[in-house]
């Protein structure tokens, strides 16, 4: 997902390997350099804001946001895969969020190898109020874009992401 950073694109890895090199090359590489600027730049506001109002991290929403999206609560592995992120990244980030009472843990009494999450009261309240402060911080950076425009970009990225999955390299 986002939370790892520290590998930036390079025009080396950027280049197809059959390399073509034609329009179309040009093209998508474009592309794919616009869709990470816009990224990146959203990605470091968001954690601006929300180490700024809420003295929190991307990685600590993220989990929030997954749990609110899961009442009953995840395994830690499919909180994992959810994010798209290793265990070991979302056990850190779930500890810290324990002990500030965001969040609690459950043992699978027949298996304990196995452990789920879940919000707390406090985890819904606080995540609340991230969510839509968030809500409004996206209306804001996007809102030169009309309803139409908004839903046309999310129908050709819709189109773009079964075009990548489609298409691995």
């Amino acid at each position: 997902m986002r939370w790892g950073g520290d590998s930036w694109p390079t025009r080396k890895s950027c280049r197809t390997p059959t390399g073509s090199g034609g329009p179309q090359s040009k093209q998508s590489l474009r592309l794919w350099l616009k869709l990470l600027s816009c990224t990146l730049i959203v990605e470091k506001r968001l954690r601006g804001r929300l180490d700024a109002d809420f003295d929190t991290t991307l990685p600590r929403f993220d989990v929030l946001a997954a749990l609110e999206r899961h009442p009953r609560g995840l395994k830690m592995s499919a909180l994992s895969e959810f994010l798209m992120v290793s265990n070991g990244n979302v056990t850190g980030v779930v500890s810290r969020l324990i002990e500030d009472g965001l969040i609690t843990r459950t043992v699978d009494r027949s298996d304990r190898r196995y452990a789920s999450v879940r919000l707390t009261r406090k985890g819904r309240d606080s995540f609340a109020k991230m969510a839509a402060a968030n809500e409004r911080w996206m209306e804001s950076m996007f809102s030169d874009l009309s309803a139409g425009q908004a839903e046309e970009l999310m129908r050709l990225l819709a189109r773009l992401r079964g075009s990548i999955e489609a298409h691995p390299i």
